[in-house]
């Protein structure tokens, strides 16, 4: 792993292994703390979305781990306006030990990647958002005796959160459903992508219009907000389209009874979701966000702590060559 920046880019041994440091690095953290392990490293976080959770998930996790976080907002960076993504990748790269960039064009988080000389994560991006499907694939671990053969069922919009979650689940061999109105489904690519993914893991991948055929006998409904930052001017036009779509307990009825219900935040409530799905017995919303702090962790030691690793790897992996040459 040099960058983060889609799930796609992944192998399943590389998700496996992130999630296994993700739980390991948790459950650290709740005995008493996490080992300074990026003591002295800075992650610069350029933001051209502000959010909650990205912001100080990132921050608090880089905290813990020792190291220190930077917060850079729009009007600092200009990201491709005031400066070109080439040179603030560079200008960076020479400050810190790793970016994180929450972007509108995944052309700049892809650009940025190219010029910087240190890792790049991509905290969130029109594409797609890597960061938050591998923390709601860790709720669900969580929670699930296997992830292998789970139905998760995505129900609104085809946006960068279904599309990461699309390609995650393919990748683990979790069934994924997408309950989208015409108009709003996954992009032909993204699932072109999610189903040959899903060849190799043998899960499937099915897309209808209708929410209740997505959801029957699911493990996991998700939703996500109507409206997604930058598509203000669509606000009215999606409210008349999307109520159909909405995470209520008639929709929850067609589910498994002890089917997850999940949002990435932030939630509309009385939109996309109502407050008794919200807050609801079967509702892992919030554990699901205090999950980001914990599967970012996992990408920054993986990312910049991966020194060590290599080389127990390569002592590891030395050991039989000795042996095959006494003999």
């Amino acid at each position: 792993m040099r960058h983060f920046l889609a799930i796609a880019d992944l192998s399943k041994t590389e998700i496996e292994n992130l999630l296994d440091l993700s739980l390991k690095l948790k459950k650290e953290r709740a005995k008493g703390g996490n080992k300074p392990m990026l003591a002295g490293k800075t992650l610069g976080m350029v933001f051209q979305k502000p959010s909650l959770r990205t912001r100080v998930s990132f921050e608090m996790a880089m905290h813990h781990l020792g190291g220190q976080a930077m917060y850079l907002s729009p009007a600092e960076i200009g990201l491709g306006q005031r400066e070109s993504v080439p040179d603030v990748a560079r200008v960076l790269a020479g400050y810190v030990d790793a970016i994180m960039a929450r972007v509108f064009d995944h052309q700049h988080v892809l650009t940025l990647a190219e010029y910087s000389t240190v890792p790049v994560i991509n905290g969130l991006s029109d594409y797609n958002h890597p960061c938050q499907a591998l923390a709601d694939v860790l709720t669900i671990l969580e929670r699930k005796p296997r992830l292998a053969g789970l139905t998760v069922a995505y129900v609104g919009d085809g946006n960068n959160v279904a599309t990461s979650l699309a390609h995650l689940c393919a990748k683990l061999g979790m069934n994924f459903r997408i309950g989208a109105p015409p108009d709003y489904e996954l992009p032909t690519p993204v699932v072109i992508k999610a189903r040959d993914l899903a060849a190799e893991s043998g899960s499937q991948i099915f897309e209808t219009v209708d929410p209740y055929e997505a959801v029957r006998e699911a493990d996991v409904i998700y939703t996500d907000t109507w409206t997604s930052m930058g598509q203000e001017a669509e606000t009215e036009k999606r409210k008349a389209v999307f109520p159909p779509y909405q995470v209520n307990t008639s929709l929850l009825s067609k589910a498994k009874p002890d089917a997850l219900v999940m949002h990435c935040l932030p939630a509309h409530r009385g939109h996309e979701i109502t407050d008794d799905a919200a807050d609801g017995p079967n509702s892992v919303i919030f554990p699901q966000a205090a999950n980001r702090m914990h599967a970012q962790k996992a990408i920054l030691v993986t990312l910049l702590g991966g020194n060590n690793t290599k080389k127990v790897a390569a002592r590891k992996s030395a050991k039989p060559k000795k042996a095959a040459k006494k003999k």
